[in-house]
């Protein structure tokens, strides 16, 4: 059976060879990427701008994009009918390709969120190292501990106030040279879409700034959103179980009245930067659609029925409508409530996504006979691996995988923990 075959619904006039050969894998694939972007942003706005209202944000987005990282270019591994091959690009890696670019990119970006989370827990490491290294008798867990956290050190125990000082330094300067990284890494997916000169959709030099803009948009949303659900879910824990909270910290405890929630304050502050990115985004989106209705260059018709009729629901209800014009009203409405920020933040990355979607799925509605349609039909109960992978159990999976990674990196990066101590001299 050919690939793409099981989920294309043909319509009208379309030749025999023709398929939806990409379908959610690739719309997650820059959806992923987007994240990471827009996490590193976040977290930037405090290390590079000095933003200290979002400085407890800053650490909970950096930890969160390295999370993101590994997830990211998984959905390409999933979609490729020989995903062992998905190693090359890393292997070989090149600027012939916007694909090839791509292996150095990411290792590039890689190495600086990994610096700069080595730099901004060093302290922390140290502090949990030295107690255990003193310690005669260790249990196995201490043992493992004590090998994990002198491991992270790499050998580095001066917590001299001069040492802390160049350490800040330097995570500004890396977060300051992650900034354009972080965008290119997922600028370079809306390049190859802007470049197919074959498809009258995707043919923009708008495509990577369009790409770049909703990819912080959704990477604050989904910091935000997740910020708020954890420190919530922590509240109740607390409260439920009446007793002290044990932190990451070693010998630290906190009480239950110290267990805050999702802070209001951090929530409308960061909400701000995602008004300002969300305007650049619609601005911008907006744009190219009525440049493209104003030239009606080549191929414009039957862009226009896709566009006005065949995708009308997913482009101009589910993005424009829900994804941006509702949640951009419930945060410019003045007395931002926690309840009010959750359903915009949700609103706001389901634009996204349906952007990604629009562009990936949209992009192929249309026949090269220009006189046909197709339809992706997402497979929701997978039948094999085929189904399941490049269904809703796929896109599912890959959207889970940061989420459980963040929540082992959380016992080795004190993400929850703000409060420093005072540095041994």
């Amino acid at each position: 059976m050919v690939h793409g075959e099981i989920w294309t619904l043909k319509e009208l006039f379309v030749y025999p060879n023709e398929y939806i050969y990409w379908s959610i894998q690739i719309v997650m694939y820059p959806f992923m990427t987007g994240l990471v972007a827009g996490a590193f942003v976040l977290s930037s706005l405090y290390h590079v701008f000095g933003i200290k209202e979002l400085k407890e944000m800053a650490r909970f987005a950096l930890v969160f994009s390295f999370a993101l990282l590994f997830a990211a270019p998984m959905p390409i591994v999933l979609h490729l009918q020989h995903p062992f091959r998905g190693i090359n690009v890393f292997m070989t890696p090149h600027f012939t390709s916007a694909i090839a670019a791509f292996g150095i990119v990411f290792f590039a970006y890689g190495a600086i969120v990994a610096s700069e989370l080595w730099f901004l827990y060093r302290k922390h490491f140290v502090e949990v190292a030295l107690p255990l290294k003193e310690k005669k008798d260790k249990g196995l867990f201490e043992w493992i501990k004590f090998l994990v956290f002198c491991s992270l050190t790499l050998g580095v125990y001066d917590l001299s106030e001069e040492s802390l000082k160049r350490d800040e330094k330097a995570i500004k300067v890396l977060a300051g040279i992650g900034i354009p990284v972080a965008c290119f890494l997922h600028g370079y997916a809306g390049f190859i879409f802007g470049s197919v000169k074959a498809n009258a959709l995707w043919m923009t030099p708008l495509m990577p700034v369009i790409f770049i803009m909703s990819a912080i948009v959704s990477g604050i949303a989904l910091c935000m959103l997740t910020y708020i659900i954890v420190m919530e879910v922590r509240k109740i824990k607390i409260k439920s179980l009446r007793k002290p909270w044990r932190s990451v910290r070693l010998d630290s405890e906190m009480s239950q009245e110290d267990v805050k929630g999702a802070e209001i304050s951090v929530i409308k502050i960061t909400a701000k930067y995602l008004l300002l990115f969300m305007i650049f985004a619609i601005t911008l989106e907006l744009l190219d659609l009525v440049f493209r209705g104003y030239t009606a260059v080549k191929h414009w018709d039957i862009l226009r029925t896709v566009i006005y009729q065949k995708d009308f629901t997913n482009i101009f209800l589910l993005q424009y409508t829900f994804g941006n014009l509702i949640p951009f009203v419930l945060f410019l409405i003045p007395g931002l409530t926690i309840r009010r920020a959750i359903i915009g933040l949700v609103l706001a990355m389901m634009g996204v996504f349906m952007m990604r979607w629009n562009v990936v799925i949209g992009g192929q509605a249309f026949s090269l006979t220009l006189s046909g349609y197709m339809e992706y039909i997402m497979p929701i109960v997978p039948r094999d691996w085929e189904t399941f992978k490049e269904g809703l159990g796929g896109a599912v999976s890959i959207f889970v995988m940061p989420f459980v990674l963040f929540w082992i990196m959380a016992r080795i990066f004190p993400v929850f923990n703000a409060e420093e101590k005072p540095a041994a001299h």
